[in-house]
C-alpha cells in the first residue's frame, strides 16, 4: 500500500486541480478573515474569545468562513475521489497493476489515505494562513482554550471534506464513466445543500404548524423538529458543530431556545469550556465517522467483489 499512497499523493500534489482550489479556497477564506476581523474590532461588546470568532463571523457582505468551506469542501472532497478507479480503468491501468502482487484492498485503501491526506493539506494550510491574518488585523494571541477549538474545527473540516471524498470514491467504483460519477456526486451535493431545508421546513410546517398567534412551545416544536431532519445532510451536521465549537457564548445546539432561557433569566451568558462544547457536538462528530465510513465500507465492498478484465 505505501508505494501506491505515495504514488497518488504526489499525482494529487502535481495536478491542476490541486492548485486551483488551493487557490480559490484560500482567497476565499483570507477575504472572510480580513472582514470577519473587521467587525470583531469594530464590536466593542466582545471581549472574551474574541480570536475563535473569525471563523464565525460574517463581514461586509461575505458569509463566514464556515460557510465558504461548507460550501467548496464537497468539490475539494469530490475532486479528488470521482475519477480514481473508474480513471485507471478508462485508462487501462488498473488490471495491468492487479496483474502485479498487489492486493486490492492495498488499492482502495492507498487512494483513500491518499485523497484525504491532500485534502488535510490544504485545510491545514488555509486555517493557519486564516491564524495568520488573524493575528494580524486583530493584534492578539490565542490562549490554550482557543486554539483547541481550532483544532477540534479542523478535524471536523477534514471529516466533513473526507466524506465527500469516500462519497466521490463510491460513485468512482459503481460507475465506470468518470462524467456520471461528478454528476451524480454533485447531484447529492446539491441535494443535501439546498433542497433538504426545504423538505425540513415543509415536514415541520406540516406537523407543527405555526403562525403569529402560535404559543411560545408550537414555535419550540416546530424548530426543534425542523433542526432534527436537517441533521439528516452532512452539510448541516458540519455548519452546527463548527459554529457551536467556534462560539464559546453558545450553551446549546438550540438558539432558539438559549434565546428565551436568556430573556427569562434561566440561563446567564457567558462562555463555556471546551469541554462543554465539545460534549455538544460529540454526536455530530460520530454522525460524519459513521457517515464516511459507510461510503468507504460500500466502495470497499464493491470493489473487492468487482471483475475487472484487461482491456
Amino acid at each position: 500500500m505505501k508505494p501506491i499512497f505515495w504514488k497518488e499523493l504526489a499525482d494529487h500534489f502535481g495536478s491542476w486541480r490541486f492548485f486551483v482550489f488551493m487557490i480559490v479556497i484560500l482567497l476565499a477564506s483570507v477575504s472572510t478573515t480580513y472582514t470577519a476581523s473587521e467587525t470583531i474590532l469594530g464590536n466593542a461588546e466582545t471581549t472574551d474569545d474574541i480570536f475563535v470568532l473569525i471563523f464565525s463571523t460574517s463581514g461586509e457582505g461575505l458569509p463566514t468562513f464556515i460557510w465558504f468551506i461548507a460550501l467548496l469542501g464537497p468539490f475539494l472532497g469530490i475532486i479528488f475521489g470521482f475519477d480514481v478507479i473508474n480513471g485507471e480503468r478508462t485508462r487501462g491501468t488498473l488490471s495491468r497493476m492487479l496483474s502485479q502482487p498487489v492486493y486490492r484492498d492495498s488499492v482502495i485503501n492507498a487512494k483513500f489515505l491518499a485523497g484525504l491526506t491532500a485534502v488535510g493539506v490544504i485545510l491545514a494550510g488555509i486555517i493557519l494562513i486564516s491564524c495568520g491574518l488573524g493575528l494580524f488585523t486583530l493584534g492578539i494571541t490565542p490562549d490554550v482554550g482557543e486554539i483547541m477549538r481550532i483544532l477540534i474545527f479542523f478535524l471536523l473540516c477534514l471529516l466533513y471534506v473526507g466524506f465527500w471524498l469516500g462519497l466521490g470514491i463510491l460513485c468512482s467504483v459503481f460507475f465506470r464513466q468518470a462524467m456520471v460519477s461528478v454528476l451524480v456526486s454533485i447531484a447529492i451535493w446539491i441535494f443535501f445543500m439546498s433542497f433538504m431545508s426545504m423538505i425540513a421546513g415543509v415536514v415541520a410546517d406540516q406537523v407543527y404548524p405555526v403562525d403569529r398567534y402560535s404559543g411560545e412551545q408550537a414555535v419550540l416544536d416546530h424548530n426543534e423538529l425542523n433542526r432534527q431532519i436537517n441533521l439528516i445532510s452532512p452539510v448541516h451536521l458540519f455548519e452546527e458543530s463548527s459554529d457551536t465549537i467556534l462560539t464559546p457564548e453558545k450553551h446549546s445546539l438550540d438558539e432558539l431556545r438559549q434565546l428565551l432561557s436568556y430573556l427569562k433569566g434561566e440561563m446567564i451568558p457567558g462562555s463555556v469550556s471546551v469541554r462543554q462544547s465539545l460534549i455538544l457536538i460529540w454526536p455530530h462528530i460520530v454522525s460524519l465517522i459513521a457517515l464516511t465510513s459507510i461510503c468507504f465500507a460500500a466502495s470497499y465492498i464493491r470493489f473487492m467483489r468487482e471483475e475487472i478484465r484487461a482491456t
